[in-house]
Protein backbone atom coordinates (compact mmCIF):
# COMPACT_ATOMS: atom_id res chain seq x y z
CA UNK A 1 0.00 0.00 0.00
CA UNK A 2 1.25 3.46 -0.78
CA UNK A 3 0.94 5.57 1.72
CA UNK A 4 1.49 9.53 1.86
CA UNK A 5 2.77 11.75 4.93
CA UNK A 6 2.90 15.68 4.50
CA UNK A 7 5.21 15.74 7.25
CA UNK A 8 7.16 18.64 9.66
CA UNK A 9 9.68 17.01 11.56
CA UNK A 10 9.60 19.51 14.09
CA UNK A 11 5.60 18.84 14.66
CA UNK A 12 5.54 16.64 17.74
CA UNK A 13 2.38 15.15 16.59
CA UNK A 14 3.79 14.58 12.75
CA UNK A 15 6.68 12.88 14.40
CA UNK A 16 4.11 10.90 16.58
CA UNK A 17 1.97 10.08 13.66
CA UNK A 18 4.83 8.89 11.33
CA UNK A 19 6.09 6.72 14.51
CA UNK A 20 2.30 5.05 14.55
CA UNK A 21 2.69 4.10 10.75
CA UNK A 22 6.24 2.98 10.94
CA UNK A 23 5.17 0.95 14.03
CA UNK A 24 2.12 -0.69 11.65
CA UNK A 25 5.16 -1.78 9.07
CA UNK A 26 4.65 0.89 6.91
CA UNK A 27 6.96 2.83 5.04
CA UNK A 28 5.70 6.41 3.58
CA UNK A 29 6.55 9.06 1.19
CA UNK A 30 7.63 11.90 2.84
CA UNK A 31 7.01 15.11 2.11
CA UNK A 32 8.51 17.69 3.53
CA UNK A 33 5.85 19.47 2.65
CA UNK A 34 7.39 23.48 4.29
CA UNK A 35 10.61 22.32 1.69
CA UNK A 36 8.28 21.08 -0.78
CA UNK A 37 5.25 22.51 -0.76
CA UNK A 38 2.04 20.55 -2.51
CA UNK A 39 0.87 22.04 -5.31
CA UNK A 40 -2.50 23.83 -6.21
CA UNK A 41 -4.17 20.40 -7.66
CA UNK A 42 -2.80 18.13 -4.84
CA UNK A 43 -3.95 20.74 -2.21
CA UNK A 44 -7.34 21.07 -4.03
CA UNK A 45 -7.57 16.76 -3.78
CA UNK A 46 -6.63 16.77 -0.31
CA UNK A 47 -9.39 19.28 0.42
CA UNK A 48 -12.16 17.18 -1.33
CA UNK A 49 -10.89 13.82 0.02
CA UNK A 50 -11.17 15.51 3.57
CA UNK A 51 -14.32 16.97 2.57
CA UNK A 52 -13.39 20.51 3.96
CA UNK A 53 -13.16 23.93 2.96
CA UNK A 54 -9.60 25.36 2.22
CA UNK A 55 -9.72 27.61 6.06
CA UNK A 56 -10.63 24.06 7.76
CA UNK A 57 -7.41 22.88 6.71
CA UNK A 58 -4.92 26.32 8.01
CA UNK A 59 -3.75 26.82 10.82
CA UNK A 60 -5.22 29.79 11.98
CA UNK A 61 -2.43 30.87 14.63
CA UNK A 62 0.09 31.43 12.30
CA UNK A 63 0.96 35.20 11.44
CA UNK A 64 0.23 34.70 7.61
CA UNK A 65 -3.25 32.82 8.64
CA UNK A 66 -4.13 36.88 10.20
CA UNK A 67 -2.00 38.76 7.60
CA UNK A 68 -5.11 36.79 5.42
CA UNK A 69 -7.91 38.60 7.57
CA UNK A 70 -11.63 37.66 7.47
CA UNK A 71 -11.65 39.11 3.99
CA UNK A 72 -13.82 36.99 1.47
CA UNK A 73 -11.06 35.26 -0.54
CA UNK A 74 -12.68 32.32 -2.91
CA UNK A 75 -11.57 28.96 -2.76
CA UNK A 76 -8.69 29.32 -5.07
CA UNK A 77 -7.20 32.21 -3.36
CA UNK A 78 -6.96 30.59 -0.17
CA UNK A 79 -5.34 27.17 -1.78
CA UNK A 80 -2.89 29.79 -3.42
CA UNK A 81 -2.11 31.61 -0.08
CA UNK A 82 -1.38 27.87 1.34
CA UNK A 83 0.55 27.21 -1.92
CA UNK A 84 2.75 30.23 -1.35
CA UNK A 85 3.13 30.21 2.42
CA UNK A 86 2.92 26.01 3.67
CA UNK A 87 2.90 27.13 6.69
CA UNK A 88 -0.40 27.72 6.85
CA UNK A 89 -1.44 23.94 5.77
CA UNK A 90 -2.52 21.70 9.14
CA UNK A 91 -0.56 18.55 9.65
CA UNK A 92 0.30 16.36 8.97
CA UNK A 93 -1.85 14.99 6.26
CA UNK A 94 -1.97 11.03 5.83
CA UNK A 95 -2.97 9.68 2.08
CA UNK A 96 -4.03 6.51 2.02
CA UNK A 97 -5.46 4.21 -1.24
CA UNK A 98 -8.43 4.23 1.41
CA UNK A 99 -8.59 7.65 2.76
CA UNK A 100 -6.92 10.68 3.67
CA UNK A 101 -6.76 12.11 7.20
CA UNK A 102 -5.33 14.94 9.54
CA UNK A 103 -3.07 13.07 12.31
CA UNK A 104 -4.58 15.31 14.67
CA UNK A 105 -4.44 13.25 17.26
CA UNK A 106 -2.26 10.67 15.46
CA UNK A 107 -4.91 7.68 16.01
CA UNK A 108 -6.96 9.76 13.60
CA UNK A 109 -5.12 7.90 10.68
CA UNK A 110 -5.73 4.31 11.81
CA UNK A 111 -9.17 3.99 10.12
CA UNK A 112 -7.37 5.39 6.33
CA UNK A 113 -4.88 2.02 6.98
Amino acid sequence: MVVTIYHNPRCSKSRATLALLRSRGIEPEIVEYLKNPPSAAALERILRALDLAPRDLMRRAEAPYRALGDTNLSRKQLIAAMVQDPVLIERPIVVTPKGTAIGRPPENILEIL
